[in-house]
């Protein structure tokens, strides 16, 4: 047994307070203090305020840590990394995304620190520099002690690399049931826009190219009801892109841009419809969130969506792009409430029952201790 709780340094992005972060935000809650001593920790590349991830983890009272390395590369990070890692005997490294896996890997190097990596997804429409950064985080993989994918379908992504085999581990990504179940009412705009007879259809994520929010804008315009509104919550570099072929469609009205809100929870519960309209997706946390507050999905027919969405039971399901595809499926969903109650309920049910951030953080405990105790934790593969 370890005498002593398993310090983890959780490392991620400094840019927002998206999936990624939020599910570092849930695992480091739920890991037992007795067990696990969480450090949540960002590299932070600009001139600014705190990033968003450490404020938050600063608010629920676990420990943060800024590194202040600017510059796109943050290379000087890597020195600020290890001096942390050997000062404050970190045992696990624990790292996020391309950016923190690769700089946290060269940091943890020579420290005697384990190192975890959890892919959140690979980008598609991104430029060419971030998918040669990716290629360079599918090698640096190769030199962790473990690697944990957040769906089935990254899982089988890497496994096809004969020397990553003996590092995978699968743990279902988890959502923070506790926060999403707390009673509470929904956001003013949303309920003010219901009383005038509005039906809402909303998303919450990222404005960036992956997740395909131009299909969800133009399928939200062929929809075949006038008393409709369209509400993205969230920030990122196409937001310019989105509101111009809003009012291109003429819907510039219809359609609401809210930036990012930290009440986001609040407007899910003002949604009829929540639209996921990605090309690329790992386990979808913005998906598990609105099933468990009770809202009827529609999402796009990849793996990713496919891992919690069984077609016609806990939502629907259209092809990526398919812009009538995705209207013809929004119009069947208020075209009857019973079907919409029925899908809402299904879908609450299931998350409940195989998504709890609980069981995430047992099988994270699980892992560190493995790591620690063996000096390389049993793969999937392996067992």
């Amino acid at each position: 047994m370890l005498a002593e709780p398993i310090r983890v340094l959780q490392l991620g992005s400094p840019t927002g307070l998206y999936g990624a972060e939020r599910w570092i935000l849930a695992l480091a809650k739920h890991l037992r203090s007795d067990e696990v001593e969480s450090i949540v920790g960002t590299i932070k590349d600009a001139p600014g305020d705190m990033p968003p991830l450490c404020r938050q983890a600063s608010a629920m009272g676990l420990r943060t840590q800024v590194f202040e390395a600017y510059g796109k590369l943050s290379l000087g990070s890597v020195r600020l990394i290890n001096t942390f890692i050997r000062a404050n005997g970190v045992d696990i490294l624990h790292t996020h995304g391309y950016k923190t896996d690769i700089l946290g890997w060269r940091a943890a190097r020579g420290t005697g620190c384990k190192v975890v990596a959890t892919p959140h997804g690979w980008s598609t429409r991104e430029g060419a520099k971030v998918k040669m950064y990716e290629s360079l985080d599918r090698l640096a993989l190769y030199f962790f002690d473990a690697v944990v994918p957040l769906s089935t379908d990254l899982y089988m992504g890497l496994h096809r690399f004969p020397g990553l085999r003996r590092k995978l581990h699968l743990i279902n990504n988890g959502v923070d049931l506790a926060e999403l179940q707390i009673p509470g009412t929904a956001a003013a705009d949303t309920t003010e826009w219901k009383e005038s007879g509005e039906r809402i259809i909303g998303y919450v994520g990222q404005l960036i190219r992956r997740k395909g929010l131009d299909t969800l804008i133009r399928a939200f315009s062929e929809l075949p009801f006038t008393n409709r509104r369209l509400c993205i919550v969230g920030e990122g570099p196409q937001r310019a892109e989105l509101e111009s072929l809003a009012v291109g469609l003429g819907e510039g009205e219809r359609v609401r841009f809210l930036g990012y809100r930290a009440d986001r929870i609040a407007f899910l519960r003002g949604f009829d419809a929540f639209v996921l309209p990605s090309v690329l997706e790992g386990t979808p946390r913005c998906l598990l969130e609105a099933m468990a507050v009770g809202i009827p999905i529609v999402a796009t027919n990849i793996p990713g969506c496919r891992s919690v969405i069984t077609a016609g039971t806990t939502g629907l399901l259209f092809e990526c792009g398919d812009v009538a595809g995705l209207s013809q499926a929004l119009a069947r969903l208020f075209a009857d409430p019973r079907e919409r109650a029925a899908l809402a309920q299904a879908a609450k049910v299931y998350v409940n029952a195989q998504f709890s951030a609980e069981v995430m953080a047992a099988r994270y405990a699980d892992l560190y201790r493995g790591m620690l105790q063996n000096g390389l934790a049993q793969s999937d593969t392996d067992r």
